[in-house]
């Protein structure tokens, strides 16, 4: 196991990576820009280096100078986190030829998983069903005008190396189509600097179900059941539940091995997770995150594991801890992301100063916060300012003891998701396990969230 690592990330993926670090005894060097100088990650860590000012292309996204500190510092491994650089295959290969551990897969598989296209073909070459589409870049509107006849409408126009909801388009009908693609591969290029466009059947109202894959350099691949992530709003997640509450037993066991399927076709090691998309009792490939989730934390409730503390040691060379067969799912865990935004203002984003952040943590309660009383929310970063996540026996319950949770908390100075959850989790809508999209998309309904602050 390594003595030292270095987090190349900030905010509450940070301090949940130092979190196991601690409790490993493995010290930790933190990395931040000017604003974040008194960070929470940089407070927590055992020694912290300046890579460069305020914007991520100045600092967070600065490879070499994040090596640099790595090499300064004596760590031996960099762990990237979600985000940034956590799925740059060329800083993963910089790292190696630093003579550091990159804590993520292979470049190669990266790189198969990073273009939408490849890992489609890739997925259906292994017999993982997909969702109808092509598998070849658009190249024309009369291209896609063909393929859209073929598929049928409404389409979904994707940047081939898209995510997080940038580069992704729908066409409700052929009127709509030359628009979408213009604007998906203007938001590729300007996000992820490749303007590649794709076509998929687009899938009204599908639950959006992933399931977290670990392998090994040993070629042993476990799936650690699935999370339901269906409660989003411009295809970016809210809520997360494990397990899922609308799959039968005999569905759920089918998709953990559909999932050890694809990470077996990307020759896949380290922590990974297939996201998918369910119709009914069909489950279509959507593509492979290849890192830690933001979401982590549900599956870590129920099967009792530490997610980073196993990346860990398959990133030092040892086999899997655990079999298929030693996996098992305990109870129903939940998790609200408490961004810095304003639901009741069509959720706009909500920067400044955090006068009071109290949320307390309990029995089967746990809040990973990357911001305290007291800090800044920049407008150059990611608007998480933390995640609780909530266990019980049942969905119900854990439903109750997460309310319970937010009612008490109070967060001042900035606008915050605290009023849409405790909202959302009242309705009948997620008392029925529905995907809740009526109500996100009604602005209505959202302005009526603030009556919860």
């Amino acid at each position: 196991m390594f003595s030292k690592i270095l987090i190349a990330n900030r905010g509450e993926i940070a301090v949940r990576v130092n979190r196991t670090l601690r409790e490993l005894g493995i010290a930790s060097v933190a990395v931040h820009s000017d604003a974040d100088a008194d960070g929470m990650h940089v407070r927590g860590a055992d020694e912290a280096v300046l890579i460069g000012t305020a914007p991520v292309a100045d600092s967070y996204l600065r490879g070499d100078r994040i090596i640099q500190a790595a090499l300064d510092t004596g760590a031996e491994a960099i762990h990237p986190g979600y985000g940034l650089l956590a799925e740059n295959p060329q800083f993963a290969r910089a790292c190696a030829e630093a003579g550091l551990v990159f804590i993520g897969p292979d470049p190669a598989s990266m790189e198969m998983m990073s273009s939408k296209i490849d890992a489609r073909a890739a997925m259906l070459a292994a017999g993982v069903p997909v969702v109808p589409g092509t598998t070849d870049p658009v190249e024309s509107l009369d291209q896609a005008r063909a393929i859209a006849a073929d598929i049928g409408f409404p389409v979904a126009v994707k940047a081939a190396s898209g995510g997080g909801g940038k580069g992704f388009r729908i066409a409700q009908d052929e009127s709509e189509l030359e628009d979408a693609l213009r604007g998906a591969a203007d938001e590729g290029r300007r996000f992820f600097g490749d303007g590649t466009v794709y076509l998929e059947r687009y899938l009204v109202d599908p639950r959006h179900v992933e399931v977290q894959v670990i392998g090994d350099h040993h070629g042993n691949i476990v799936h650690l059941y699935e999370r339901d992530c269906s409660i989003q709003r411009r295809h970016q997640k809210l809520i997360e539940e494990a397990p899922s509450p609308r799959l039968s037993p005999e569905l759920r066991e089918q998709i953990g091995r559909i999932a050890v399927d694809a990470a077996r076709a990307a020759q896949y090691w380290s922590l990974g997770t297939v996201e998918g998309l369910l119709v009914g009792d069909e489950f279509f490939f959507l593509e492979m995150n290849t890192r830690v989730q933001v979401e982590h934390p549900v599956t870590e409730m129920v099967t009792g594991l530490d997610l980073i503390e196993e990346q860990l040691h398959v990133a030092a060379g040892d086999p899997l801890r655990f079999g298929q067969q030693d996996v098992t799912v305990t109870g129903h865990a939940i998790e609200c992301r408490l961004n810095a935004e304003n639901a009741a203002k069509n959720f706009r984003p909500a920067p400044g100063s955090l006068t009071t952040f109290d949320i307390a943590e309990g029995e089967h309660v746990r809040v990973d916060a990357g911001l305290g009383s007291g800090d800044v929310i920049h407008p150059f970063y990611d608007p998480m300012i933390a995640k609780v996540i909530a266990w019980a026996p049942t969905r119900e319950e854990a439903t109750a003891r997460m309310l319970a949770t937010l009612d008490r908390a109070t967060i001042d100075g900035v606008s915050s998701l605290l009023p849409f959850h405790r909202a959302i989790l009242r309705t009948q809508q997620w008392k029925d396990a529905e995907t809740c999209r009526d109500l996100i998309g009604d602005r209505a309904w959202l302005r009526e969230t603030d009556s919860w602050s």
